[in-house]
């Protein structure tokens, strides 16, 4: 494979999984995976994106939060690098966006 094409590959996964970051079903979902695949996803090694892939492949939006947020244990297999890359996104964007005055 060319770099060429190892390039849009990544690009093409990235774009769905922007696409499904996005566009989860539960607006609390949306607004911490969205905005941290838009920041963080050019940054995701390969590994990095397998687990955000399995991440949301699972149907239980309100599941997927409460593991984030850590008000439900979450599964060994969530248990990854990129989980914990969000839990840290998500403190940084929530307290930015109190700074800025939401809440």
């Amino acid at each position: 494979m060319s770099i060429e094409t190892a390039t849009d590959d990544r690009k093409a996964r990235l774009g769905r999984l922007t696409f499904r970051a996005w566009r989860r079903g539960f607006r609390e979902a949306d607004l911490v995976l969205g905005p941290f695949i838009d920041r963080e996803g050019p940054s995701l090694a390969k590994a990095d994106m397998d687990d955000l892939e399995a991440l949301l492949a699972q149907d239980d939006d309100h599941r997927i939060y409460a593991w984030i947020i850590g008000t439900e244990p979450t599964p060994v297999e969530f248990e990854t690098p990129v989980m914990g890359r969000i839990r840290r996104f998500m403190t940084a964007h929530v307290a930015q966006a109190v700074r800025d005055g939401a809440g």
